[in-house]
């Protein structure tokens, strides 16, 4: 723990009217009136005050100290990172030709209540929604039979699987060209026959082609009832869809297999009969992170000196892969690309370097440093004078607030021809703010204690922020076993939102895979030889309260009931909630009395009658018994599986 600044004098103004009065009466016993309607009293106040306001200055220096001398060890402020969501870009209708969606395009959630600022997101990769048609049928049975039907379904209709259909049978349906990150529509036109199945939740699976392997398909909605009605199948189709050869018919292969049904639903008794097969596509899916893309930005002109300082306009910066060389200098063979670098330590004269300092917005020039000999060496090259630097890009927003739920991104700010209306099917996430004054006043002395070298647990925790500031949580934890005494456990909490009704999915706390191995990379070269590092996520504890309250007789039952258990999911929140609102401490337990108090401070309560506090499994929900106690095991966090709450009116 870092050491504390000391007040050099803690007297505050009350204390300098008190000493000031006790001094009256030892040396002038005939002041009696001490009074604040007293002349004299009125001055010891007056006097009081301004010396309470050096005093407040003399105790800020050792801070203002500590934070220099912070800047002197090259500490800077961790940018925010923004969030990253997928949206879906739909068609007004089906085109004939491509419709692309350039990087850059703004979409945007609706603007709030009390005239909240939308929430912009752009583009960060292209995307081109590419049209299709049905190009081919074929049906293959699990003896790997090949059945082509383009011909005949044009005539009569056909069997999606075999009169009896089994587990692995596949209906093909060949499109016209790869779709890669597109929206496919498949509309069918299908008699009642696939009877025994559950219209809502069909035991089908949906996958497309990607030359080698089959990859699953995000289902949009299935209107046809698992085959049997006419209707339409929505897909999402993966990005590494390809255009394959298959059977000797070349096509955008997609395909529709029966699995085998979950816990105790029904399966087909009898085929699906389809009678006609149309595709069409209906939009595309595209990256979108939480920042304003500026393009092309003129940051001044050179005066030829070293040391330079340039200031961009948007503050403060995301942190994009690929963006190194953003600044650019005009010269006479056009624009020259500079490279940003950490420091200028090992910048020669003509090295093309710059810093920036992501926070203020702030582009540094390498100085010139005067040596004991009265000569000057430059350390980085310095632009001609007059000449005119430019920004190509970069992008300023990120923060928590862009960690929106699903549905939330509905606004296209961008014109795009045929495009009707834009989503994002799930919550966004990544989105983290940046590092307080705070915040590195403590990480100053454990950086100057490990020197970018992971040795304790608290030194991998340090440096898994430090290459991913978009990771909520990290923990570091050592294997106690004999066996693997030299292993180090880091734990990552993904960075995310809530869903509308507080309700955090248990997929959401999946970390990316990108996130685990760009900390497991930057990691492997810091750790101390022979140690085995370990990234992954943390375990996690189901909690489900059941709870019954009296509202007061003024309130509404409906809003103190979502009050309620928005106050329960608040508090049981891994990432925010806990004691201290600063996310559920790995291994506290939850008690039952705590649970009692969220629900007694919610506005509307009279009496909280019962609770009931149940471990459940995050993923399943499966209860446990009534305990008043939850045990979260040691590094592990809680999770909020359901909550009941019913209300009556006191």
């Amino acid at each position: 723990m870092p050491l504390s600044g000391p007040d050099l004098d803690d007297r505050r103004f009350q204390d300098l009217v008190d000493d000031a009065k006790r001094l009256v009466q030892q040396h002038c016993p005939e002041w009696t009136d001490h009074n604040v309607s007293d002349p004299g009293v009125t001055l010891i106040e007056a006097f009081a005050y301004m010396v309470d306001q050096l005093l407040y200055r003399l105790n800020r220096v050792p801070d203002r100290n500590y934070v220099k001398f912070l800047e002197l060890l090259g500490v800077q402020l961790f940018p925010p990172t923004a969030a990253r969501a997928d949206v879906t870009f739909w068609l007004s209708s089906p085109q004939e030709t491509v419709v692309p969606v350039p990087t850059g395009v703004v979409v945007a959630t609706p603007r709030g209540e009390a005239a909240q600022s939308a929430i912009l997101f752009s583009c960060s990769e292209p995307l081109d929604i590419v049209p299709c048609s049905l190009a081919s049928v074929a049906t293959q049975g699990v003896d790997h039979e090949w059945r082509d039907h383009t011909s005949e379904i044009r005539v009569t209709p056909i069997r999606a699987f075999s009169m009896q259909p089994e587990i692995d049978e596949v209906l093909l349906i060949g499109l016209s060209a790869a779709t890669p990150r597109c929206a496919v529509m498949i509309r069918m036109q299908c008699e009642i026959e696939g009877v025994g199945v559950d219209p809502e939740d069909p035991p089908l699976a949906w996958e497309a082609f990607d030359g080698e392997n089959w990859a699953a398909c995000e289902v949009e909605r299935d209107t046809t009832g698992g085959m049997n009605r006419a209707g339409d199948v929505v897909i999402h189709v993966p990005a590494s869809h390809t255009t394959s050869l298959i059977h000797g018919v070349r096509a955008g292969w997609i395909r529709a297999r029966t699995v085998r049904p979950l816990d105790e639903q029904p399966f087909y008794s009898n085929s699906p009969l389809i009678r006609s097969v149309e595709a069409f596509t209906v939009g595309g899916t595209t990256e979108v992170v939480q920042a304003e893309v500026i393009d092309d930005e003129i940051i001044g002109l050179s005066e030829g000196v070293p040391g330079q300082g340039f200031l961009l306009s948007k503050a403060p910066l995301v942190p994009a892969p690929g963006n190194d060389t953003m600044l650019e200098v005009a010269q006479e063979d056009g624009w020259v690309p500079w490279t940003q670098v950490d420091n200028f330590s090992a910048s020669a004269a003509g090295d093309r370097h710059f810093v920036l300092d992501a926070v203020s917005g702030q582009i540094q020039l390498g100085p010139a440093v005067r040596m004991p000999d009265g000569s000057l060496i430059n350390f980085g090259a310095v632009p001609p004078k007059g000449a005119v630097l430019r920004v190509r890009q970069y992008l300023s927003g990120g923060g928590v607030r862009g960690n929106v739920s699903a549905g939330s991104i509905s606004v296209l700010r961008t014109t795009l021809p045929f495009v009707g209306r834009v989503q994002n099917r799930s919550m966004a996430s990544g989105g983290v703010d940046g590092e307080s004054i705070e915040e590195a006043k403590i990480r100053g002395p454990v950086m100057l204690r490990t020197l970018g070298r992971a040795v304790t647990a608290e030194d991998y925790e340090r440096l898994a922020h430090e290459a991913a500031p978009d990771a909520a949580r990290v923990r570091a934890v050592t294997n106690e076993t004999p066996t693997d005494a030299s292993g180090v456990r880091v734990l990552v909490v993904p960075a995310v939102g809530d869903h509308e009704a507080g309700h955090l999915g248990f997929e959401d706390l999946i970390p990316p895979v990108g996130l685990l191995q760009r900390i497991a990379d930057y990691l492997d070269t810091r750790r101390t030889l022979g140690a085995r590092v370990m990234v992954e996520p943390p375990a996690y504890q189901g909690v489900t309260v059941v709870a019954e309250v009296r509202a007061r007789s003024w309130a509404d039952p409906a809003r103190v009931q979502a009050a309620a258990i928005a106050a329960l999911f608040d508090y049981l929140h891994p990432i925010s909630g806990g004691p201290d609102g600063i996310g559920w401490p790995f291994g506290r337990p939850v008690q039952i009395g705590e649970i009692h108090a969220v629900l007694q401070s919610v506005p509307g309560t009279d009496i909280v009658d019962s609770v009931l506090l149940f471990a459940a499994d995050p993923v399943t929900g499966e209860r446990g018994p009534v305990t008043e106690r939850v045990i979260v095991p040691e590094n592990a966090l809680v999770y909020s599986y359901e909550h009941q709450v019913r209300v009556e009116v006191a």
